[in-house]
């Protein structure tokens, strides 16, 4: 899950550098057999330092840890290699899957020195280092989970504008945020700056409600002796819904619970009356997440399609509950596709078909991430349709192409979905599908 999650932030990252691996040899897996490599003859001219990198590539690849100690072999013969970058992020997502603590430091400071926005490796290396509590090695975890937060600063004033976009970005975004706040904490617990570790912990659980925040709370609380103040967290770790807080995890918070609560009680009754009160407050807690993200995607709770109210680029909106009784015609459209703008000229074609009738509504949907482009591009191209942002709607539809065009009968159900464009059909399979709609009306 931390992995997915630090990929997910680092692909939305401008300048965050994807980790990218050597290509294995086709048919070669990490722990099993290859085929003998093709001998092929020497290039005429190849430097020594090429010939052992096509030597190394066209090698079958028998495991993850020889992988990794052929790599490290390179660079000691060519300690000057240009591959130097690629080779040093291939070792660090190796030593991750191998679990290998001492090869995630050693490479990946390396790789976050040259590139402090690769988000993904810096999260694996403050963690390597924060399983030690030795001073250097937290002052080392501070600073690159400052670099850490300082990088997710930049996305943060580059979020998508609106929509199902943003609402997924936003996510990614405060999880990494509280992520920061929480390696940072640790770090300066561990530096036995307890006040600004309880500080930081409390900062990650307001931005994101973990279970990981909480706990890292009543670690540093209890060690300033605030017993019931450190019980009151561990008891909100152990029961807020956390899809990464697993049963060992819990498991350590009900220890951790159970001393607290017997250094001033005889027994553990009573314990669960601070465990229902926790609930109440995790709960409130995510509550009150969900109300802000809703003042930013309205159809957050949306659960039909006639549910959405769509913002529009000239500040109106458009309930589609009010077209409740007409059939529905949804064009998902966007300014960087270029078959959009066929699709725009061929549904003009159908348009015009529908002119007479009031129950065929057209509405013209735009998916960009960016909302600013959309004027621009209106003016350029002459459009004079009204538009509507899909403001969460083209996640509800599950549309994964642009364009998508999607019918609604009269009822509210979807009855039709047109993925991409054919141009020599387009016009008339619309146009069935929107009568079959009708007729079934």
């Amino acid at each position: 899950m931390l992995r997915a999650v630090a990929l997910l932030v680092s692909l939305l990252l401008p300048g965050a550098v994807s980790a990218q691996e050597p290509p294995t040899p086709a048919g070669s897996r990490p722990g099993e057999e290859s085929p003998a490599p093709e001998k092929r003859p020497k290039p005429k001219g190849e430097t020594p330092e090429n010939a052992a990198w096509r030597e190394l590539m066209s090698e079958a690849r028998v495991s993850e840890l020889d992988y990794v100690r052929a790599l490290e072999e390179f660079l000691e013969r060519f300690p000057e290699t240009k591959r130097r970058p690629e080779i040093e992020r291939a070792i660090v997502q190796s030593a991750i899957e191998m679990k290998d603590r001492r090869r995630i430091i050693r490479y990946g400071e390396r790789v976050l020195e040259r590139e402090p926005r690769h988000v993904e490796i810096a999260e694996y290396v403050i963690r390597a280092l924060l399983e030690k509590d030795d001073p250097d090695s937290s002052k080392r975890a501070l600073r690159y989970a400052q670099q850490f937060l300082a990088a997710l600063r930049i996305l943060e004033l580059q979020q998508p504008s609106g929509g199902s976009k943003l609402l997924a970005a936003r996510n990614r975004l405060d999880r990494a945020v509280a992520k920061a706040y929480v390696f940072e904490a640790r770090a300066l617990g561990n530096l036995g700056r307890l006040q600004e570790a309880v500080k930081l912990a409390r900062a990650s659980f307001e931005r994101f409600p973990t279970a990981e925040a909480a706990r890292e709370m009543g670690r540093w609380l209890a060690r300033l002796g605030r017993s019931q103040e450190a019980l009151e967290r561990y008891a909100e770790a152990f029961v807020i819904d956390d899809p990464d807080n697993t049963a060992g995890l819990r498991a350590g918070d009900r220890r951790r619970m159970r001393e607290l609560y017997l250094k001033t009680h005889d027994s553990e009754a009573g314990l669960g009356d601070i465990l229902l009160a926790a609930y109440d407050r995790t709960r409130q807690a995510l509550d009150a997440r969900h109300a802000e993200l809703r003042k930013i995607v309205p159809n957050l709770d949306a659960t039909h399609v006639l549910d959405f109210v769509l913002s529009g680029l000239d500040g109106t909106r458009l309930d589609l509950a009010s077209l409740r009784g007409k059939v529905i015609v949804l064009d998902f459209w966007a300014t960087w596709c270029r078959p959009c703008r066929q699709v725009h000229k061929l549904m003009d074609k159908v348009k015009q078909h529908y002119a007479e009738r009031d129950d065929v509504v057209f509405v013209s949907v735009n998916a960009d991430m960016d909302r600013g482009l959309v004027r621009p591009f209106l003016a350029e191209l002459g459009w004079k349709d009204a538009v509507y942002f899909e403001d969460g709607l083209e996640r509800f539809l599950q549309v994964t192409n642009i364009p998508t065009i999607i019918v609604i009968d009269k009822r509210g159900d979807l009855v039709s979905r047109i993925p991409g464009l054919i141009p020599g059909k387009f016009v008339d399979m619309l146009v069935r599908r929107i009568d079959r709609a009708l007729n079934a009306g």
